[in-house]
This record gives C-alpha cells, structure tokens and sequence, in this order.
C-alpha cells in the first residue's frame, strides 16, 4: 500500500485551499483522485474537530451573519424532484465575531428556515451574552 507523504500531504491541501477542485488537485499533484478526496475529507474532518472544542464559550459585542452560495453535482434548474435535498443551491452559513473576524459557526444547507435555523441553534450554543448582529435581512435571521 502506498502512502502519501508528508510533503505530498501539504501539496495537496495547498491546492485545494488555493480553490482548485479535486479533479485539478490530482492532476496538479500527481496524486489519484479518491487519494486527493479521502485526504480532503480526513482534513476536514479534523480541522471540524478542532474548531468544535474551541470555539464554544465565545465573548463578542457583534456578530456578522453572511451566507456563501453554491451547488452541488448540477445547478438548480437542472435538479430533478427526487435530488431536490441533496444536489442543486446550497448555502455556507457563517457567523463570525465582527472585530475578530472569527467564523464562530457554519453550516451548510439550503436557503431556508429549516437549514437557517439550524445554524443559529449552533451560533447561539457557542457565544455568551447577547452580542449586536448584523446580517442581510434574509427573513430567517432578521
């Protein structure tokens, strides 16, 4: 079995912090693409960790609420009924706190109250105090 190096590790991540997708990181890389989603996903995995035993307790005079669009496997005016939860538009939700620019909390979902209200049961479990918020006027969070 062979095994990734370090350095090939770090090429790898770099890339896909840089934006690329899988498909370019292993071809950039040199590196198979389930190897390039794996380690991906093993890195996210614990860089979620990590911001989950941190962030909690969290003291802040203002949050900003904002959302980041996307798609996932095909945009939305190709989605059949039956895809409609899983692929199409979806959301990153992000909370940050406004002086410190931390993202406090994320979620990712459709834009809708179900998938908005769940990242703000998140938000509010990590932040003490009732800090001043900003966000878009989404209906959700206004």
């Amino acid at each position: 079995m062979n095994v990734l190096s370090r350095e090939k590790q770090i090429e790898v991540i770099a890339a896909l912090c840089e934006g690329v997708g899988i498909r370019t990181a292993s071809r950039l890389t040199g590196v198979n693409r389930g190897t390039v989603a794996n380690l991906a996903l093993r890195v996210g995995m614990g860089c979620m960790e990590l911001h989950d035993r941190i962030m909690v307790g969290v003291r802040t005079e203002r949050l900003e609420l904002d959302e980041l669009w996307s798609f996932v496997g095909k945009k939305q005016k190709n989605v059949q009924r039956h895809e409609i939860n899983a692929k199409g538009d979806q959301h990153v939700f992000i909370g940050m706190a406004g002086t410190q620019k931390a993202i406090i909390s994320w979620g990712v979902g459709k834009r809708n109250a179900e998938s908005t209200m769940d990242f703000l049961h998140d938000l509010r479990s990590r932040v003490i105090g009732q800090p001043e918020i900003s966000a878009d006027g989404f209906h959700p969070t206004a």
